[in-house]
């Protein structure tokens, strides 16, 4: 598996756009009363990829400017969000986003700050953002649980030693403070079998579908669907975390 995170997701792109999770409608009323979100809000969403966070914000009428290095996912993302004039794809990355100093109200990182060089990236946020401007980090997490979430996760665990993590030395680093506010939030997805595929094999741990390793992992991914489905779907259950402060 390629390990920069710049191109580990060529090969997953499909299986992103159609298999993963979106953000609960809750994440706009939560940014709303923390950090000022409006519908005039100009925002830099970092690591965009297929756009799954900038059409939330779209959708609430806000100026957005995608900044993703990956080609094929910027592509993506162009093609899903070209019937809205406000979004703006940027060939960029968190260290070095290209936009104008003092130019964004918010700063967002859908799934993706765990891939940024932390001194760098807010160095850069820093520039960007206007002087009362805030960054926002999200991350949908699945939740522990018995049955088919811990049959899920001990695929996790045997297919995808690599999962990356973050801790809160790292974001009170990024902050330049512990005094960033975290909010929970509900979130979840029903998948038939081929859904329940495409959500593993669209994760950056996962291996690459054709090969050897990723046949293995479908083989097991059809007998937790076999044992835990229920008229034809599993439901995967989430904690959607959002991570606010000021830089």
């Amino acid at each position: 598996m390629d390990l920069d995170p710049i191109v580990r997701f060529s090969a997953r792109v499909e299986d992103y756009i159609h298999y993963r999770p979106s953000y609960p409608a809750g994440l706009l009323t939560v940014l709303e009363s923390e950090c000022g979100l409006t519908p005039h809000s100009r925002i830099a969403d970092i690591g965009s990829g297929t756009g799954l966070l900038s059409e939330l914000f779209l959708r609430f009428g806000c100026e957005i400017f995608g900044i993703e290095p990956n080609p094929d996912m910027r592509s993506a993302g162009e093609r899903l969000l070209a019937g809205w004039p406000r979004f703006h794809s940027i060939d960029g990355r968190a260290e070095a986003t290209t936009l104008p100093a003092s130019s964004v109200d918010l700063i967002t990182a859908a799934q993706s700050f765990h891939w940024f060089e932390v001194d760098g990236a807010r160095s850069e946020f820093r520039r960007i953002l206007k002087p009362e401007g805030w960054a926002v980090l999200v991350w949908n997490e699945r939740l522990p649980g018995p049955c088919f979430m811990a049959g899920y996760e001990d695929l996790v665990r045997r297919f995808g030693p690599e999962r990356p993590r973050v801790d809160e030395d790292r974001l009170s680093r990024f902050f330049g403070h512990g005094d960033w506010k975290l909010t929970l939030l509900s979130n979840q997805q029903r998948f038939d079998l081929e859904g329940l595929r495409g959500r593993f094999l669209s994760s950056s741990y996962a291996p690459v579908r054709g090969t050897r390793d990723s046949a293995a992992l479908i083989e097991e991914i059809d007998r937790l669907f076999r044992q835990y489905q229920s008229n034809g779907l599993v439901t995967l259950l989430y904690e959607t975390r959002v991570y606010t402060g000021k830089l």
